[in-house]
């Protein structure tokens, strides 16, 4: 059972070279690439507090999450242990469960769960707990699950963009951008790696949390904004971007305003 804390018990290991800037930290760089994490995550948790204050507490719960993400995957990279590798992969999952549980609208519940949220909650609950326990046993079951939901995430959103909300649209617009852009590296790095080797630039999996870290803040504001529109008919929300508006690229969040917003169809 210790082997599973033992350095390298993992079979996944990424392009970079191991232990080559330090003895105790096998990937340098994609170790300390999840720093983004610690900024972003406490960031995100002091701007959208307003929103949670109003709505829910629970609402930033999400944030928590997304920090553990960071800090579990610094620990698989610095050790490339088992154990790193699947709290490094429980994190994600439990992440995505927490948000479906939270904001995904009632109206795209399975039917015979009649948009009831709670029962909901227990169905994801229930698949998260069973998904954690099978990892330990047979860690190839996380990536199916997470491949699934991810399959399931892109039927969701294709179907909110036919809709043709303009402010939700262009969220979307620009979190795929993002992902696209880190999926690229994320794949680069495993299927070229030989390349990148051979010209001394095998770091591109810490450019993938770089760019995944940033397409999260965005998923988080367009559920936002989705769950205004389905949940919240008696409130307006209002996007802005830290540190400016006016800036090409920012953090997005979402402040909300004490009125009443027109009649609109909140049907799926």
């Amino acid at each position: 059972m210790a082997s599973i804390f033992s350095y390298q018990s993992s079979e996944v290991d990424w392009c970079e070279s191991n232990f080559q800037h330090s003895g105790l930290v096998a990937e340098f760089y994609n170790t300390i690439s999840n720093v983004s994490f610690f900024i972003i995550g406490p960031l995100m948790l002091y701007l959208m507090h307003p929103y949670a204050q109003k709505r829910s507490l629970i609402m930033q719960l999400p944030w928590v999450l997304y920090i553990l993400v960071g800090l579990f995957s610094v620990y698989f990279h610095s050790t490339l242990s088992f154990l790193g590798q699947i709290l490094d992969e429980l994190s994600i999952l439990w992440l995505l469960a927490t948000c479906y549980c939270i904001w995904f609208p009632c109206c795209y519940f399975p039917a015979f769960l009649k948009k009831d949220r709670f029962y909901f909650t227990c169905m994801i609950l229930f698949i998260s707990i069973m998904t954690t326990f099978l990892a330990f046993l047979k860690p190839i079951v996380n990536a199916y699950v997470l491949n699934s939901i991810a399959i399931h995430i892109c039927y969701f959103v294709r179907m909110e963009y036919k809709k043709k909300n303009a402010q939700v649209n262009h969220m979307i617009i620009v979190s795929v951008a993002w992902w696209l852009l880190a999926l690229s590296v994320w794949i680069s790095d495993r299927v070229f790696c030989t390349f990148w080797q051979q010209i001394n630039f095998a770091y591109l999996h810490s450019f993938w949390h770089i760019f995944i870290s940033l397409v999260f803040p965005y998923v988080v504001v367009i559920l936002v904004l989705l769950d205004g529109h389905y949940e919240m008919s008696d409130n307006s929300l209002e996007v802005h971007y830290w540190p400016h508006d006016e800036w090409f690229v920012g953090l997005p969040y979402v402040t909300l305003k004490g009125k009443k917003t027109n009649s609109v169809d909140k049907s799926c």
